[in-house]
């Protein structure tokens, strides 16, 4: 299944520091729905994510009800996303 949404890129300061974009409500209820057939644990629910001309697999945490996509460094800097930038996102749950 693939979902596409945008959204404003933030940092959270933990002991291990990331930055993500928040999955919509709506559509973090129609991953809730395929959660579990797909988690491997946690919650944690496998994808590709687009952003811009760059993808990578990595996985959506649950968060507050809904979902969170972890955009690392290396997707980050190619595609010059940056702290407060809104971003179009494109997920590609893995059925």
């Amino acid at each position: 299944m693939e979902l596409s949404f945008r959204g404003e890129v933030w940092h959270w300061r933990g002991p291990a520091p990331y930055f993500f974009v928040t999955v919509p409500a709506d559509q973090s209820e129609v991953i809730a729905e395929l959660a579990p057939a797909v988690t491997y644990g946690w919650g944690m629910i496998p994808v590709t994510v687009r952003l811009g001309e760059s993808e990578t697999a990595t996985s959506l945490w649950p968060k507050d009800g809904g979902y969170i996509v972890p955009l690392r460094k290396s997707l980050r800097e190619a595609e010059a996303a940056e702290l407060g930038d809104v971003v179009e996102v494109t997920l590609l749950v893995r059925v």
